[in-house]
């Protein structure tokens, strides 16, 4: 524990090696959307891990934005703990009309602050994880168990970096995703996309309107956005049903929502509309699969097309998810349940009382990030990272450096300590 404690001591000691760690990685301008930009930064990650001892596996999702992993072997792999620290290296994107102090990838240090784009979310994080691993190198110890660092792509547009990773065999005893949680530790709902559509098998004059509508018309036939508003009443019906009949835990009631994101349809003022789309985002709890949403989703609005007569031979089309919201305009991000009683939970939590003579707080996060992937997988993991929800995506973007060291004195205790846990 000597060298413990002289490692978190580093922390405070070198404090301005990390603040110049983070004004790095917030100069590499990563913005998603556009994206395609991260393989300078990513390089520079890399060659940081290898200096460091880890053999790198670098990869590309998409031209111009690889994911780097490194992979730091333990001396007693198959008898001590693994762990895989993540973080994504894109960052919110930046509107031109911003009013910034200044160019939101030339870092500013101010009262206490580290202030530039994806100083919150979540370059933050990823340079205390970095900076961790350092003083770990640098002081000559040795890890028993293996130790996996992941720089991952596309976060930001639901690009799953992070599965892919896991589809590529990356698998540890425990994750911690760095992300903004203000310092607490966090499980997340989860997050799915999509599309409904209605089609007319045939196309018609806007003159014939009035045949499809009036007595005596005869004309079988309908406006596809018109019978969208009966899909969009149904949509509102189940999310009132749901609000009602399902609560988790830290989370407010009525957090599962159904949003009526984007409509699109019609062709031409001169037609009425054959077609019609309708994008959706929906929110559902730790303890739900996407897989069951977008099948209660389905399920509801096929009966509500069951009671209309157009709709009966003209079904609602269902399209879900997608792995970039650039490439396919649709996302999934799994639901994340942490199991407070998991010895990795419970000697994080340790580590954090130690390092800032607070207990944790142990909750659910408003929002989602990478962590469900690893839910997903089967890899037990948590969201651990410096920064808050009010600064990440804001203008003149923030963290706390005195959060930052506090953060990665916490990592470093849980990195050590983990790695000399048994299997």
């Amino acid at each position: 524990m000597d060298k413990l404690k002289f490692l978190i001591n580093q922390v405070d000691q070198r404090k301005d090696e990390m603040i110049e760690l983070v004004k790095t990685l917030i100069s590499y301008q990563t913005p998603a959307p556009p994206a395609r930009n991260t393989a300078e930064a990513q390089a520079f990650i890399a060659s940081f891990l290898k200096r460091h001892g880890f053999e790198i596996d670098m990869w590309d999702v998409y031209p111009g934005d690889p994911n780097v992993v490194g992979t730091l072997k333990g001396s007693q792999s198959t008898e001590y703990k693994s762990l895989i620290l993540n973080g994504h290296i894109d960052v919110a994107e930046v509107n031109p009309e911003e009013k910034w102090e200044g160019n939101p990838f030339t870092p500013i240090v101010r009262d206490d602050c580290i202030i530039g784009r994806g100083a919150a979310d979540m370059k933050g994080g990823l340079a205390g994880a970095l900076f961790a691993i350092k003083l770990l190198h640098e002081a000559n110890i040795e890890l028993p168990g293996d130790l996996f660092f992941q720089s991952v792509i596309g976060e930001e547009v639901g690009e799953a970096g992070t599965l892919q990773c896991c589809n590529r065999g990356y698998k540890a005893d425990f994750a911690v995703v760095v992300d903004t949680s203000d310092l607490h530790i966090q499980g997340q709902g989860g997050v799915i996309t999509g599309w409904i559509t209605l089609k007319s098998d045939q196309t018609y004059h806007d003159a014939t309107r009035r045949s499809m509508i009036h007595a005596g018309g005869k004309l079988v036939a309908a406006s596809a956005i018109e019978k969208m508003m009966k899909i969009i009443d149904g949509l509102q019906e189940l999310e009132r049903h749901w609000a009602i009949t399902k609560s988790y835990p830290g989370i407010p009631a009525g957090a599962n929502t159904i949003n009526p994101a984007v409509i699109e349809g019609g062709r031409h003022a001169a037609f009425v509309a054959d077609e019609c789309r309708l994008w959706i985002t929906v929110h559902f709890y730790p303890d739900e699969t996407h897989e069951q949403v977008a099948k209660e989703v389905e399920e509801h609005i096929k009966n509500v097309a069951q009671g209309d007569i157009w709709l009966r031979d003209h079904p609602p089309i269902f399209t879900w998810g997608g792995s970039s919201m650039i490439e396919e305009r649709g996302e999934i991000f799994p639901s994340l349940e942490v199991d407070p009683f998991n010895p990795a939970v419970t000697l994080l939590a340790a580590a954090h009382k130690q390092v800032s003579g607070k207990e944790v707080v142990q909750d659910v996060s408003p929002t989602v990030t990478d962590g469900g992937w690893f839910g997903d997988a089967g890899v037990p993991a948590v969201i651990y990272g410096p920064g808050n929800l009010m600064n990440a995506h804001s203008v003149n973007e923030q963290v706390s450096i005195e959060q930052l060291v506090e953060f990665t004195k916490v990592l470093v205790s849980f990195i050590y300590q983990w790695s000399h846990q048994e299997k």
